[in-house]
């Protein structure tokens, strides 16, 4: 394969998917509606297509002008999407979708594909754009790839869990970077060991790049990191990538209550473990970053940016008045 269409291509995965593929000395293209900040407006090794990818015809138009020989979908968020593309480049070599962790249905530690449940998906729920719905909608489009793939299109589904690293446009991990690097003090809901394993954005980059060029028809596969530390371990491997002293507190659900809040409040908590078993992709030659270099990243990048997370978790006076009351 030479070259790739990625679909998106400017905001966090897609954008690490672009330079993942341009790196690797594909011809790389572009298709989106130009509604966000370019990041290879000025790359002469990237070239663009603007317009709706919910628009079939322009899939057709951007097909026959690039003649891709891959296409990463990033931005395929309903099972039409996906039943649209796999119809529109069924020709391709590879087609890939960007799936989730989030289309598992049932709670196993690890989630293996082809063995955990996938979640279901009612005609209302395919077609509703919340986030209620968005593992129901990764896991119908997953069964969109499997039907393609038994038609003969050689599709295949990634399914990352929670990504971080720079440039994250969501902010759930910047509210813990923030905190620890600002603050000497911080709560953390529980123990400390609420787990949810966590995926390296160029982690995800490569997974798409390597299903594309060695993955089967008809398959799915899992990224996120192969050390899944617990929350309390992430913010211990924060205060030694930022270098400071940060104390933990934990905070029972009472605790928390007290003052208006619950676990959920906290990015990244999770009442439940999810972890994804990587070994197929592994099995393809994948590994992932340490976390000591995927984190020195995530943090030169933050600290060079605007973006806190601070508005996603409690505000900081709420915690420090729950500070007092736990540490008096």
């Amino acid at each position: 394969m030479d070259s790739v269409l990625v679909v998106g291509g400017t905001r966090f995965i897609g954008r690490y998917t672009v330079e993942a593929f341009r790196d690797a000395g594909y011809d790389v293209t572009m298709l989106n509606r130009g509604s966000h900040d370019d990041p290879f407006a000025d790359d002469p090794d990237v070239a663009h297509v603007q317009g709706d990818r919910r628009d079939r015809a322009t899939l057709e138009s951007a097909r026959d002008e690039v003649e891709p020989d891959a296409v990463v979908d990033c931005v395929a968020y309903f099972p039409a999407d996906v039943r649209e593309a796999t119809d529109v480049f069924a020709d391709a070599e590879a087609y890939v979708y960007v799936s989730s962790g989030a289309s598992y249905g049932e709670e196993r530690v690890p989630k293996r594909e082809g063995d955990t449940a996938l979640k279901s998906c009612s005609e209302e729920e395919a077609t509703t754009d919340s986030a209620e719905t968005y593992g129901a909608r990764k896991a119908e489009g997953d069964r969109a790839v499997f039907a393609a793939a038994e038609d003969g299109v050689r599709a295949m589904a990634v399914r990352p869990t929670v990504v971080y690293g720079p440039h994250d446009y969501t902010e759930r991990f910047a509210y813990w970077v923030d905190r620890v690097d600002v603050e000497d003090r911080v709560v953390v809901p529980g123990d400390g060991l609420s787990l949810w394993q966590m995926a390296y954005v160029e982690d995800v980059a490569s997974a798409l790049r390597i299903v594309a060029e060695e993955g089967t028809a008809g398959e799915a596969y899992n990224v996120g990191d192969e050390h899944a530390p617990t929350l309390g371990g992430w913010i211990d491997l924060l205060a030694e990538t930022c270098e400071t002293g940060v104390e933990t507190v934990g905070a029972t659900a009472r605790d928390l209550a007290r003052e208006g809040l619950e676990p959920q409040d906290f990015p990244m908590y999770r009442g439940s473990p999810h972890v994804l078993d990587v070994t197929k992709l592994r099995d393809l030659g994948w590994s992932s970053t340490p976390h000591r270099v995927a984190l020195q990243r995530t943090v030169d990048e933050h600290r060079a940016n605007d973006r806190t997370g601070r508005k996603y978790g409690p505000d900081r006076e709420r915690e420090a008045a729950l500070l007092a009351t736990l540490t008096e």
